[in-house]
């Protein structure tokens, strides 16, 4: 990626008052984040946003910052994931108001995981809870999925730690800058994860882990993986504000149910009584509500495509599109102007011969 894009883009990603939906609407109006610039230096872009925000956009300061930061992760061995890249997480990448840049430390292309889950919970973990979290992980270990988590106490922790158990892969998100490790008790487990899944951040260097931070984080666990896991929670917590953006994202929601007399269940019992989550009691059941088993016996029947199949029309034109990034039936409706009924035949001809594969969540993805 141009050194040049990603530094406008992370400058416009620090402006107070921008977020992410409005930096991608203008990004994808102007067509690069350079192009925005550049029609912000000559005033072409006041109608498209207030006489307040265009004065704060692209300043010196902001600029020079962006630059800075940039180099400081370069230089500390980080990827940098821009959202107009094929390496940019593919199930965040649907999520309207992910960032437009995460830094990315350890770990390797996520989009090479056709399964993640993420599992997150209570600081105050249960031995009820760790027990569940240890068995539902070894459940799911022969499907090979990635954990994702927040390296937080509790549950968190003990996801990541139980998913390097099974020799899983585990990401872990943060909710300050890469430039330390908080909790600090987690510092001995860093290379191990790092190693793994690695690390993700929106925030740069030195951000703090204040509270809106968390908030901001579990929008990016929510929208990491196509199914969230709340393993106990109180009636308030992040973790029921995690399930509320995941099915903002139209992702699976499960629940560990609990007594009704346990603190740390009642998040997760009115989550399922108020029907924003599903209720599992074991790694069997979030197997068999992810499909997982079928799809695992349904690709061990797939026939090698041939090498060069022959592919014409609309046919070819979804399948051209596939080359970079997996993408929702109604997205390349849009981006191909086919009708999306003719998407739908054209997909189901695609998996037919084995070139396609539709995953949990709706995403379709070359195999």
């Amino acid at each position: 990626m141009n050194f040049k894009e990603l530094m406008y883009a992370l400058a416009l990603q620090e402006t107070k008052g921008v977020g992410a939906v409005t930096a991608k609407k203008l990004i994808t109006i102007y067509g690069s984040a350079v192009q925005l610039f550049e029609a912000h230096q000559q005033n072409r872009i006041e109608n498209e946003v207030n006489a307040k925000l265009f004065h704060q956009l692209f300043s010196k300061a902001s600029l020079l910052n962006a630059e800075k930061e940039l180099n400081r992760a370069i230089s500390n061995g980080l990827k940098c994931l821009y959202f107009k890249e094929k390496d940019y997480p593919a199930y965040l990448l649907h999520c309207a108001d992910a960032p437009l840049i995460l830094f990315q430390d350890g770990g390797s292309n996520f989009n090479q995981y056709n399964k993640i889950i993420s599992i997150v919970g209570t600081r105050n973990m249960s031995s009820y809870g760790r027990r569940f979290c240890t068995d539902l992980i070894a459940a799911v270990k022969e499907y090979q999925p990635l954990i994702v988590s927040g390296f937080a106490f509790g549950v968190d922790i003990c996801a990541h730690l139980e998913a390097l158990k099974n020799n899983l892969p585990t990401t872990a998100v943060l909710a300050h800058g890469y430039g330390k490790v908080y909790p600090n008790e987690h510092k001995r487990f860093y290379q191990e994860v790092k190693e793994s899944g690695g690390f993700l951040s929106e925030f740069t260097y030195d951000e703090q882990p204040l509270r809106e931070n968390f908030l901001k984080r579990n929008r990016i666990v929510a929208g990491m993986s196509q199914a969230t896991i709340v393993i106990e929670s109180a009636k308030k917590g992040g973790s029921l504000v995690t399930a509320d953006i995941a099915n903002s994202y139209n992702k699976d929601v499960f629940a560990l149910p609990g007594r009704t007399s346990d603190v740390y269940s009642k998040g997760c019992n009115e989550l399922i009584k108020n029907h924003k989550a599903a209720m599992i009691t074991s790694g069997e059941d979030l197997i068999e509500q992810l499909g997982w088993k079928k799809l695992i016996i349904k690709e061990s029947k797939i026939v090698q495509p041939e090498l060069f199949v022959e592919l014409e029309g609309g046919e070819k034109e979804i399948y051209d599109l596939l080359a970079v990034n997996a993408m929702h039936a109604d997205e390349i409706a849009r981006t191909s102007n086919i009708p999306i009924y003719k998407v739908s035949n054209f997909i189901f001809q695609l998996e037919m011969k084995g070139l396609i594969q539709v995953l949990p969540g709706k995403l379709i993805k070359r195999v």
